[in-house]
């Protein structure tokens, strides 16, 4: 366990010296717990210039803490500070075409080219609960955020990355390749992810445009943090033992961190996966081996 521990250390030192100079936009990223911001601070360590959009404000909605706007800002200047490079903070609302539009407008006031773009913005409302008791509202909510928005984001920032070789990462989660208890909507958004993301790398492969997506099982994040609570509390058992219980139901007998999610990341946004391209790659530590 300890030898794999520090190989994952080791990795998140990991260089790829084709970023420096290009420009990551990712979403979902303002809040240091979770995996947009561990993908902006590992492509920040690369050189890139990041520019990191989120919502800015709580979603009432939501059970999860969402990006706050000082959050989001002391992010970027922690990142340009630590790796000197440009960086920008932007709100949007991915359920909104006139926010995306909006975050556009000033992302082209800073930056005449995105050479990387990482939809990772995403949630789960109503869960848990069945499809048959489902609220169509929070239904349509989770759709409209994971799946729709990934669409509208990707829809508005690619006139700024033609003219040269990028690349897409959308999340997409093990979710939408095999199918979770109580949180359908999620699972059916993701599993969108995965398809627009196979429809796109077939539109964009001659641009020199990759699009690629990542599938994460069980990463510590918020929403785990959360998932973990609500099992405990089900399962009649304290926290830490769940925690304990999902660890051994993987394979490797750990749970993963939000790092080994923008290791992942970096790696499909640089040149040494440049024959990678339509691809949806598992992040479960072995809990799903089927493509």
């Amino acid at each position: 366990m300890i030898g794999i521990q520090l190989k994952m250390m080791e990795a998140s030192y990991v260089m790829y010296k084709d970023l420096k100079g290009k420009t990551a936009l990712i979403t979902g990223a303002g809040k240091r717990t979770g995996m947009g911001y561990a993908i902006a601070r590992k492509m920040a360590s690369c050189g890139a210039h990041i520019i990191v959009a989120d919502l800015g404000a709580q979603d009432k909605d939501s059970a999860i803490r969402t990006a706050p706007a000082d959050e989001m800002k002391d992010i970027c200047r922690e990142l340009a500070k630590e790796h000197t490079v440009k960086t920008l903070a932007v709100p949007v609302d991915v359920c909104s075409t006139q926010s995306v539009h909006d975050m556009i407008d000033v992302i082209k006031k800073d930056f005449d080219h995105v050479d990387i773009l990482c939809n990772n913005a995403g949630a789960a409302f109503g869960v848990p609960n069945t499809l048959n008791n489902y609220e169509e509202a929070q239904w349509l909510k989770t759709i409209n955020v994971n799946l729709n928005g990934t669409y509208r984001v990707t829809k508005a920032v690619l006139p700024l990355m033609m003219g040269r070789p990028g690349a897409i990462v959308n999340t997409a989660s093990r979710a939408g390749k095999f199918p979770p208890l109580f949180n359908g909507a999620y699972a059916c958004a993701k599993a969108g992810v995965i398809m627009f993301t196979k429809v796109m790398a077939k539109e964009m492969g001659g641009l020199g445009i990759r699009v690629n997506a990542i599938c994460p099982g069980q990463v510590y994040t918020d929403l785990l943090k959360w998932q973990l609570e609500l099992e405990s509390q089900f399962y009649g058992n304290s926290f830490e033992e769940r925690k304990e219980e999902m660890a051994r139901e993987i394979p490797l007998g750990f749970i993963g961190e939000i790092e080994d999610a923008a290791n992942l990341v970096a790696f499909l946004a640089s040149e040494e996966s440049r024959y990678i391209t339509g691809q949806a790659v598992n992040l479960c530590g072995g809990q799903l081996m089927e493509l």
